[in-house]
């Protein structure tokens, strides 16, 4: 049986992403759901996406798109860089493109445009960067970019802990769902370094971005792998750690 494997934010940590693939045990017969932000914070931003993009050619994969990914393929597409955007990770993706060739960032750029918002499965099963808001569901958000940037979500979600699901005041948003599979929100900001479940929801950000390290989750068994913290990858970086 195909396994299928969800993956928490990846902020230009290749090496993370390369290891903790190793240490998971990878193969091509994996289905791979990455939950979004490739980019910004270590130093590899464009080779993420270029691993990405190789690797979507070779075995089936689902790329979502996160926050900090509408921030670069507007970028890549205008020039234009929002002053936050470049605060909070995205000079260093900056820098990173600053020796890409001009056809390899159309490609990049193209590869973003075809990201998509969130997925659902055959089980009913959501991911999503950040969360939603509409009560229907992320396919009737009146903004349809609340799905990168949302946390109601999660701090609905973790302030329930165990909720049974037939009790009356368990969100009706999450009912919507079996299960919901969300990055975005560091677990660090909790002072927790691996993957949290609020409800049933699922954070895999495990803080790749920071001090943390990025997490791959079996999502069947909810057994989970995880890299070496990221900057002990990346010696002598920052990475977004000065936020």
């Amino acid at each position: 049986m195909k396994r299928r494997l969800v993956i928490g934010d990846i902020h230009g940590g290749l090496r993370a992403l390369l290891q903790v693939f190793d240490r998971a045990a990878v193969t091509t017969d994996d289905i791979l759901i990455f939950l979004g932000d490739y980019v910004d914070g270590w130093s590899e931003s464009p080779q993420v996406i270029d691993y990405l993009i190789e690797l979507s050619a070779r075995q089936q994969c689902i790329i979502l798109k996160g926050n900090h990914d509408e921030w670069c393929e507007v970028w890549l597409r205008t020039g234009d860089a929002d002053s936050s955007w470049l605060f909070h990770g995205g000079q260093s993706t900056v820098n990173g493109y600053s020796t890409v060739a001009s056809y390899l960032r159309r490609q990049h750029l193209h590869f973003f445009e075809q990201m998509q918002l969130y997925y659902i499965d055959e089980n009913n099963r959501l991911f999503v960067h950040a969360g939603f808001t509409s009560m229907h569901g992320p396919q009737h958000e009146l903004y349809p970019s609340n799905v990168a940037w949302d946390r109601t979500l999660w701090e609905t979600a973790r302030s329930m802990r165990d909720m049974p699901r037939e009790s009356l005041l368990y969100p009706k948003r999450l009912k919507l769902f079996d299960e919901i599979f969300i990055g975005h929100t560091p677990t660090l900001y909790y002072d927790v370094d691996v993957p949290m479940r609020g409800g049933n929801v699922w954070n895999i950000d495990t803080g790749a971005a920071f001090k943390g390290r990025l997490t791959v989750m079996n999502i069947a068994s909810k057994e989970y792998w995880q890299s070496d913290p990221l900057p002990a990858l990346y010696p002598g970086e920052a990475g977004r750690n000065r936020d």
